[in-house]
């Protein structure tokens, strides 16, 4: 009976003891199930990683990738220099340097965005062991790209000697099918002139691709921005707004000019719009409700995270009740403290196109192997809706004015119609100096491509900027 008693006690004493086991090894389980989970689901993040040695280890075995066009022109590939060390060769040089970007001294581009495939291989075993017996490496896999050489010669050739940047999409799918940047470098040199490179501080400096990075006043084409945040507030009333233009709007001690002091005269909403008309839209900018306009901005991702996979800043833009009178007439023409990318403009102009819905930016179409294999696929995603369809129709029919009797009518009378929005930026409160922008779309009613350009330091968006657009439109529909 005592022994019973003993071994009953016993049993009751280890009894914690073994829930506790188990309760530790249910959290050693799901650490372990998370961990794993985690490691497969992120291996492209891990890999990519600078502190993972395992990047060096398959670029032993394996030569790394080739990037082509969307046409099959090879954009980046590998060789073994004279030296028996293999190297990177870009073929077009400087055209492709921002948006394909370089492998060597860290990556950039779609060099950074496809590396997990680029260093891995695919191709069938007997491929392996066929190369194993020659003593060479295997061939990474290969990135299609949704670029188009044409296209992104046209643009580099335009932007010409020029500070600025350039982005062409498609609308309806988010593929990009052009981005330049100037000033830029030769990504086949990198290596070189990596040091002097990363030395400039500068507004200069080359390795920033102002396409997604660079920050800029965006000057009228904002008026995309306040129109919309207008319209939502008075959707049945827009075309009753009268304004007398006399070149400069003065409200409560502030004042505000149009571009060289330009009178205007009596406009409408739609006329003040397509005559880019600052006195009007700083009266239209005081008009909105505080609430809404800060709604329109937070719809239009201001201030937030975008939805593209490489590296990017974010664009900025503030009101609230404490925003002064002076401050809101500025943002209501893209000025003040209103920083912008061109690539968050081009997105917010693709929504109009594609009927206020944005589709989710992305630049590789596919991997696959060197044997022919599909590896991955990429699809058109889309991301959200940024306004109403009726807002989007609303907005393209102001856009579309402003070729046909406003400041971007070097785009009129042409073999297919165009829409649009220009810009003069200043960005120096000591003088007149501006940026040129123009951000636009084509065909005018079912868009196929979108636009958008910033020349550095140009002037008119309507002298500088629309002539690049009219030739990439040009390219595109293959006009003469």
């Amino acid at each position: 009976m005592a022994e019973e008693k003993t071994k009953k006690k016993k049993k009751i004493r280890s009894y914690p003891i073994l829930v506790l086991c188990g309760f530790y090894a249910a959290i050693f389980a799901v650490m372990l199930i998370y961990i794993s989970a985690y490691s497969y689901n992120n291996r492209q993040v891990l890999m990519d990683n600078s502190f993972n040695t395992r990047q060096q280890i398959l670029l032993k075995q394996n030569s790394r990738g080739r990037i082509l066009s969307r046409d099959g022109d090879v954009l980046a590939y590998s060789e073994v220099g004279e030296d028996g060390k293999e190297k990177r060769v870009y073929p077009y040089g400087k055209e492709f340097a921002h948006v394909v970007g370089y492998s060597t001294n860290g990556k950039a581009g779609i060099e950074a965005l496809a590396n997990y495939y680029l260093i891995n291989t695919s191709i069938d075993l007997s491929e392996k062991v066929a190369l194993d017996t020659q003593g060479s490496k295997y061939p990474g896999d290969y990135c299609v790209t949704t670029l188009d050489v044409d296209l992104q010669e046209v643009a580099y050739n335009a932007l010409s000697a020029r500070k600025g940047a350039v982005v062409v999409t498609n609308p309806k799918t988010g593929e990009v099918l052009a981005m330049v940047s100037k000033p830029d470098y030769d990504p086949g040199t990198i290596q070189q002139e990596w040091d002097s490179l990363i030395a400039d501080t500068s507004p200069d400096a080359k390795l920033l691709n102002r396409a997604t990075q660079g920050l800029y006043p965006p000057g009228s084409t904002f008026k995309i921005v306040t129109s919309l945040a207008y319209i939502k507030e008075h959707q049945q009333d827009y075309n009753n707004y009268r304004f007398s233009c006399v070149g400069r709007f003065n409200y409560e001690g502030e004042s505000i000019s149009c571009y060289h002091g330009e009178n205007h005269g009596s406009l409408d909403f739609i006329k003040s719009f397509a005559e880019s008309c600052n006195s009007s839209y700083a009266n239209i900018g005081l008009s909105i409700p505080r609430n809404v306009f800060a709604d329109t901005l937070d719809q239009l991702l201001f201030n937030q995270e975008l939805p593209i996979d490489v590296l990017y800043s974010k664009s900025s833009a503030h009101i609230d009740d404490n925003t002064s009178v002076g401050d809101v007439m500025q943002l209501s023409i893209g000025q003040g403290a209103t920083s912008m990318t061109p690539m968050h403009l081009n997105m917010i102009t693709c929504a109009i196109a594609n009927e206020g819905e944005l589709m989710k930016p992305y630049f590789v179409s596919g991997i696959k192997s060197e044997d022919g294999k599909n590896v991955k696929n990429y699809s058109p995603e889309n991301y959200k809706r940024l306004m109403s369809a009726l807002q989007a129709d609303t907005l393209k029919g102001m856009m579309r004015q402003v070729v046909e009797t406003g400041t971007a009518s070097k785009l009129k009378g042409l073999s297919y119609t165009a829409a649009g929005k220009t810009g003069s930026a200043e960005f120096n409160t000591s003088t007149s100096d501006s940026h040129a922008w123009f951000t636009g779309f084509a065909p005018a009613d079912d868009p196929e491509i979108c636009v958008t350009i910033i020349v550095e330091d140009a002037g008119s968006g309507g002298s500088f900027a629309v002539p690049i657009a009219k030739r990439i439109f040009d390219a595109f529909f293959g006009v003469e």
